[in-house]
């Protein structure tokens, strides 16, 4: 008679971990494109042009046992004092107090006064990874080396991460880095969720990205979108929005000779919007003149900024 082997006890589940971890950084490190590698669909809009993430933007990932929750903020300003700046800057302060970790997104093999303005304004008591991001325009990675030697000298890192944020290997690198940092406990969003935000916010950003990236440099980052309508008929959303400039200069630059380019900005943001809602969009665009309305804390509030 053969005796059974005595029954293998199975071994715990792994605790749940969630935490909130700021992306913080210079305008144009690639803070956005981070956040929408590691969230795995856009949520922050990218562009060439400094300033255009101007709110908070939390972004979830859940991987195995561990819910990231993501925390993208505007680049810090540092060279100019209106109103929506100094809105920007507290908003970032903001976010730093309530995370557990923070991501200091640089350009890998660069550190500017800029970089150096942000790294003093980050707090003490957290844990800071830094993240030398764009690592694929780095043409002699041996030039690195003394780069990140010099880096530690300027603050106790928790973690250093080179990486390029369009490589899903060094996505997934970065998670399993960023996991032992999770404190041990219940997940804040459902497993699928992948933001906070509304369609409707979601759908101003999009407006707003290709605004910037359809304009150039020709406009200046003072211009934003608000949603005036959202009628929902069925499969069918009907959008109706504003884009506010300071200028009536600006608005000459947004609608383009014979409104082309205001067609083009509003074609774009319906495609990319039936996309992302899985579903039939009518986007109706307008382009309105409101004089210093980034230097107004009455404007900003009325166009969400907080």
């Amino acid at each position: 008679m053969t005796v059974p082997p005595p029954a293998t006890e199975a071994a715990p589940p792994a605790p749940q971990r969630c935490g909130l971890i700021a992306i913080v950084g210079r305008p144009n490190v690639g803070k956005s494109t981070l956040l929408n590698a590691l969230v795995g669909q856009k949520v922050s809009i990218t562009s060439d042009k400094a300033q255009t993430t101007r709110h908070r933007i939390t972004g979830v990932r859940t991987v195995d046992e561990a819910q990231f929750v993501f925390v993208d903020t505007p680049g810090f300003q540092t060279k100019h004092n209106a109103a929506l700046n100094r809105n920007l800057n507290r908003t970032v302060h903001g976010v730093l107090a309530d995370v557990d970790l923070v991501l200091f997104v640089v350009e890998a093999g660069r550190f500017g006064l800029d970089d150096a303005k942000v790294l003093a304004l980050l707090p003490e008591d957290k844990p800071v990874v830094l993240v030398a991001n764009k690592l694929d325009a780095v043409h002699r990675r041996a030039e690195l080396a003394p780069w990140l030697k010099g880096m530690a000298e300027r603050r106790n890192f928790a973690e250093f991460v080179p990486l390029s944020a369009k490589k899903e290997a060094d996505v997934t690198r970065l998670f399993k880095i960023l996991k032992p940092y999770l404190p041990e406990q219940g997940w804040f969003y459902e497993e699928d969720a992948l933001t906070d935000r509304s369609e409707k916010f979601l759908a101003s950003e999009i407006i707003r990205e290709k605004l910037f990236r359809l304009t150039g440099d020709e406009l200046p980052y003072t211009s934003t979108v608000v949603i005036d309508k959202w009628e929902d008929e069925g499969e069918l959303r009907r959008i109706s929005a504003s884009i506010i400039v300071e200028r009536d200069a600006h608005k000459g630059m947004i609608i383009g000779q014979g409104g082309e380019r205001l067609k083009r900005i509003g074609s774009e943001s319906r495609q990319e919007l039936e996309h992302l809602m899985d579903g039939r969009v009518f986007l109706e665009l307008w382009v309105k003149v409101r004089s210093g309305w980034a230097d107004s804390e009455e404007h900003l509030r009325s166009y969400g900024y907080e």
